[in-house]
């Protein structure tokens, strides 16, 4: 795999010679002081993995549909308010998609289209919802959203039937759908420090959980079938 390394250089702006490599297909740009991005990088068909986390980016152009060959975006720990409806038109976006430390207060309803993902990392944001729409992440292995402001889950999410980590720490969720009976590869489900008042006998019924945080719910009631999860060999955090 061709491969740029150019994190942690003070850089502005993309060199040039960068931007006319058309074999490239790693490109990392990790810890620079970029504010934009030039309309030349989204040229760089052949680009199969693109860091651009913590730098200092406010905007991410439409034009990056064109990236056909991406599998893995990291976006994380910039500036971003908003991510474009274009990046659900990334039919190989795969392995990895990170846009975690942003100013993001939702997430686009296209992104449920990429049903060939695997990792999304959303956490310290301002996300208020999730699309309705999230069942459509149907190779989604693992979902982080921590410390976000989420009051509640879509219905859809039961539908993540390949998930395994679920991490839903310091948000405002009050209640789980019960439709979380679907989530049957469910290994560990983090809910520290949220608002439950009760959970859904749902959870007891999830075959393969093996971890159940549920710290600082300081309203939650425990429901009696709790300690049948721990006699199923499922560590649970109260």
């Amino acid at each position: 795999m061709r491969t740029t390394d150019l994190d942690q250089r003070g850089l502005t702006e993309i060199p040039a010679g960068v931007l006319a490599d058309h074999g490239l297909e790693h490109l990392n740009l990790y810890h620079n002081e970029l504010t934009e991005l030039p309309e030349e990088l989204w040229e760089l068909h052949g680009l199969r993995v693109l860091n651009l986390a913590d730098n200092r980016l406010r905007h991410i152009s439409p034009s990056i549909r064109r990236l056909s060959k991406v599998h893995t975006l990291d976006l994380g720990h910039n500036e971003l308010s908003a991510l474009p409806e274009e990046i659900g038109e990334l039919p190989a976006l795969s392995e990895y998609l990170y846009v975690s430390g942003n100013r993001l207060t939702e997430l686009p309803d296209s992104l449920c289209r990429l049903k060939n993902l695997r990792y999304l990392g959303a956490t310290d944001n301002q996300l208020t919802r999730l699309p309705e729409r999230l069942g459509g992440l149907k190779s989604l292995r693992e979902l982080r959203l921590y410390h976000n402001r989420l009051t509640a889950l879509p219905e859809s999410i039961g539908e993540l039937d390949s998930l395994r980590e679920l991490h839903l720490r310091g948000n405002r969720l009050s209640e789980l759908p019960e439709t979380i009976a679907g989530l049957r590869e469910l290994r560990m489900l983090d809910l520290r420090e949220n608002q439950l008042t009760e959970l859904p006998e749902a959870l007891r019924t999830l075959p393969k959980l093996q971890k159940l945080d549920l710290r600082w719910n300081k309203r939650l009631r425990l429901p009696e079938w709790l300690g049948t999860l721990e006699e199923n060999d499922c560590y649970v955090l109260v």
